[in-house]
């Protein structure tokens, strides 16, 4: 369908949240409450609808912007869904600049978290008119005059104008469409999200636009089989129309010429082709070759640059390398070396956080903002049919002033108080220094440390592990500092299989007896493969596919069957954390399977004397 744009009121909304305090669930009920589907289609029935890939709903968090539009009261609001998590804050940094004010949604009984503070200092920094909604009002223990006081310290700590501290509240249970300005005295009356409609034309303002001719940065890049790639941003002057013969300029303002083939607008979760579309507007552009985010596309008869986008550097790489297991090539589609740097050259072109460098060994540095941005790459690869073997997570550090410097991280942990001795004890010993420490009223305690990101890494499973599961952990990263002691080891021992062949229930009573197992029985295994951990703190082979020696002579007791605890299975970002740094993870659609980097004990032993 096209349709032909007339100038319109538009409005530019970013919805930003830490994980899991509602926002996209809110998103659901503004596409749905503007009449932006029938009342027949199927999204009418469907929550998460904006979480749109397998791992967001697994997850249950944002991981890529996405952009939407309604139209209330004759003006047009693009909605634009952000990721709450720091790990994604390279789609943050270039989504907002997309806006010209935010939705900032804040749990009522969590309230402000560590990625709240991160979204609203981006927020703030480009000057965007920010609304609070108090989102999750009926929740049993919802402490809504704490959380407000909270968040007006939070402004208070990150505003840099005066205005940044005149905001709007709105009270809402989003996973009922309802919404208040003021905290209603009945939670089960009739209400929608009518008030936060019209809170945003209110407070967020129409787009600042210029007069000229055409010109837009990019800030997202998007691709099918049919119309190529879509580049996607919102128009800073003029219009944009088929035809229009172009210029891109790059980052280092070199220029090529291009010609717009198509131009689409948001209409609800779909792209409707237009004529023309308007400053302001929000827009993806097809027939730019090449194009690449931060470049800027302008009329050829005023190619004139735009300020390009600063995103943060990342701090964690992982090596990435074509799978060496005896099991190589067995479970994956894509195995090689050339096809998975392929992969990741194209993942670097829409991923903007990441990088890639080449190590010494040949291996494939990528680079990212954090564990949880690169282990959801890795997943992505997993899911596509590639096999591949990633190291352990190793910090970029950096050199400042003649100093070797590492990052540094504001962690913040929410836990049961009984848990919370344990917990400022194992994040001591990483060298963690308390910056703070809350009783939160509801029987749970909210501590805050700056900790290295080495002492990070590994954490997140210890500290789940302390408080039986219920620790909610965040991390925000700082600011650099000069490097600081060597941790100690953090983890014991790893159980290495001596033999290859399939694990028997005999052979792993025998690991049990010396620590945890990782698999089941009938599990194949190859010679260095990490099957347990030891209860000591060195490694030790076992035979766990060795067999009970069969006699004539019968003994009741060793006739009983053995009785195996069931086995430890890991998740991804588990047995990434689990790593050390002479092992690797063998990553299969199938399996992950943690191996020593030299698989035969001759050549470990031989390293360990060198």
């Amino acid at each position: 369908m096209k349709e032909l744009m007339e100038k319109q009121s538009i409005r530019n909304v970013a919805i930003i949240a830490h994980v899991d305090h509602g926002k996209t669930t809110l998103v659901d009920f503004l596409l749905k409450q503007s009449h932006t589907f029938r009342d027949n289609e199927a999204e009418m029935s469907q929550d998460l609808i904006m979480d749109s890939s397998d791992q967001e709903r697994e997850r249950g968090i944002t991981i890529l912007a996405k952009n939407t539009a309604v139209i209330y009261k004759d003006t047009k609001i693009n909605i634009i869904d952000t990721p709450g998590h720091a790990d994604f804050g390279g789609e943050v940094e270039r989504t907002l600049n997309m806006a010209d004010g935010a939705l900032l949604v804040i749990d009522a009984q969590e309230g402000p978290m560590a990625q709240t503070k991160f979204v609203l200092k981006k927020a703030l920094d480009l000057g965007l008119k920010v609304i609070v909604v108090i989102n999750k009002i009926d929740k049993p223990n919802a402490r809504i005059d704490t959380v407000i006081s909270r968040t007006q310290d939070l402004f208070l700590d990150l505003a840099t104008d005066e205005a940044h501290l005149d905001f709007p509240v709105f009270y809402a249970i989003g996973r009922e469409g309802k919404s208040w300005p003021e905290l209603p005295e009945n939670m089960n009356e009739r209400a929608d999200l009518i008030p936060i409609f019209d809170a945003i034309l209110e407070y967020v303002p129409e787009p600042t636009v210029t007069d000229g001719d055409f010109q837009m940065l990019v800030t997202a890049l998007d691709a099918d089989s049919y119309k190529g790639t879509y580049s996607i941003g919102r128009i800073s002057r003029g219009t944009a129309k088929p035809g229009l013969n172009v210029t891109v300029i790059d980052t280092l303002n070199h220029q090529t010429s291009a010609r717009i083939e198509k131009v689409f607008v948001n209409r609800g979760l779909k792209r409707v082709e237009t004529d023309m579309a308007q400053a302001g507007d929000i827009v993806a552009i097809t027939g730019i070759k090449g194009i690449k985010i931060g470049e800027t596309i302008a009329d050829s008869n005023n190619p004139e640059a735009l300020p390009t986008m600063a995103i943060e550097e990342p701090t964690l790489k992982m090596s990435f390398s074509a799978n060496t297991s005896p099991f190589a090539g067995r479970e994956g589609k894509f195995v090689t070396s050339r096809q998975i740097l392929e992969r990741i050259q194209k993942e670097l072109e829409t991923n903007v956080s990441m990088r890639l460098n080449m190590a010494d060994d040949g291996t494939f540095l990528v680079s990212g903002r954090g564990e949880l941005h690169l282990s959801v790459f890795i997943e992505t690869l997993r899911r596509e049919g590639f096999e591949l073997q990633v190291g352990k997570p190793q910090i970029i550090t950096k050199d400042i002033d003649g100093v070797t410097s590492e990052p540094i991280e504001e962690l913040t942990v929410d836990v049961a108080s009984e848990f919370a001795g344990a917990v400022t004890s194992e994040i001591s010993r990483r060298r963690g220094i308390m910056q703070y420490q809350e009783e939160q009223g509801d029987g749970s305690t909210s501590l805050c440390f700056h900790i290295t990101t080495r002492g990070l890494l590994g954490l997140r499973n210890q500290l789940l592990t302390l408080s039986k599961g219920t620790a909610v952990i965040n991390s925000l990263f700082l600011h650099y500092s000069p490097m600081g002691a060597p941790i100690t080891k953090m983890r014991l021992g790893a159980l290495m299989a001596s033999q290859s062949g399939k694990a028997v229930t005999y052979g792993l009573a025998n690991a049990q007896e010396r620590g945890i197992t990782f698999i089941p029985a009938q599990t194949e295994v190859y010679e260095g493969m990490v099957v347990g951990l030891h209860l000591r703190e060195q490694d030790i082979e076992i035979n766990v596919c060795k067999e009970k020696q069969l006699t004539n002579v019968r003994a009741s007791s060793s006739d009983i069957a053995v009785q195996l605890t069931p086995p430890t299975i890991f998740s991804l970002e588990q047995s990434i954390d689990f790593l050390e740094d002479d092992e690797l993870l063998e990553v299969t659609p199938k399996s992950l399977r943690i191996r020593k980097k030299l698989l035969n004990a001759t050549d470990r032993n031989r390293a360990r004397s060198k």
